[in-house]
């Protein structure tokens, strides 16, 4: 049981350390859904790592509980797994969400002096590059295409990241309502929550440092206060 816990180890570092090509993305899915981030070698190969989890807790284990046990450990690993993300595309999302804000803006400004959509969109790209951008793209080639915008922006409503301007631009072209208002409403309750959330990070910072600080200073204050009240009690009261 011993060697073929070691032998299964030993294949799991293996594939794990194998060099992969880069996935590559299209750039529209085949559903016209947003393209997604290229798993990462943990969820790729989750079924992998769960059987080779699942077979080693069971040999590690043995008797009459071990299958019981391989499966546990098995589907355990095969959530996680699934659920897991490269810190890449964690890191990218975030940028997304950081431009967010500023894009919506930015969009704003250029429908609000006469743009059309699509010219708005990639004049938003070209002053901004970077991760949302990259995301518009399929957005605007889609639009260039003479595609129903009310279907391209529902599209985009369900994106975690863009889902709000998705969501705003769907709705007025839905409803016929000016889409330059409805971006504009975004950009400010955008730009509000960015700023409650600059606040709050502000915040979080005062109480981390507090907590070291607490740290350092309780010790000192039991030795140096604490300590000689205490001894100074103890003799008065033994004299």
């Amino acid at each position: 049981m011993g060697v073929l816990a070691a032998l299964l180890a030993g294949a799991a570092l293996a594939l794990a350390g194998r060099p992969r090509a880069a996935v590559v993305v299209a750039s529209r899915r085949a559903d016209g859904a947003l393209p997604g981030p290229a798993e990462g070698p943990l969820r790729r190969w989750r079924l992998l790592w769960s059987l080779l989890a699942g077979a080693g807790a069971a040999a590690f284990v043995g008797g009459p509980g071990a299958p019981l046990v391989g499966g546990v450990v098995a589907v355990t690993v095969g959530v996680v797994a699934a659920r897991s993300e490269p810190r890449s595309v964690r890191l990218r999302r975030e940028e997304v969400r950081r431009d967010l804000p500023h894009v919506v803006a930015l969009l704003g400004a250029a429908l609000r002096s006469g743009a059309a959509p699509t010219t708005a969109l990639d004049v938003v790209r070209r002053a901004l590059p970077g991760a949302a951008a990259d995301v518009l793209a399929p957005v605007a080639a889609r639009l260039a295409l003479g595609t129903d915008p009310a279907e391209v922006w529902t599209v985009v409503a369900r994106d975690p990241v863009l889902g709000p301007l998705g969501a705003a631009l769907a709705r007025a072209h839905r409803s016929g309502a000016p889409v330059v208002d409805a971006v504009e409403r975004l950009s400010v309750e955008l730009g509000r929550a960015s700023r409650a959330e600059v606040e709050d990070r502000a915040r979080a910072v005062g109480v981390r440092a507090a907590v070291p600080l607490g740290i350092c200073l309780l010790p000192a204050f039991l030795l140096l206060g604490i300590v000689p009240l205490v001894a100074g009690l103890a003799r008065s009261i033994a004299a």
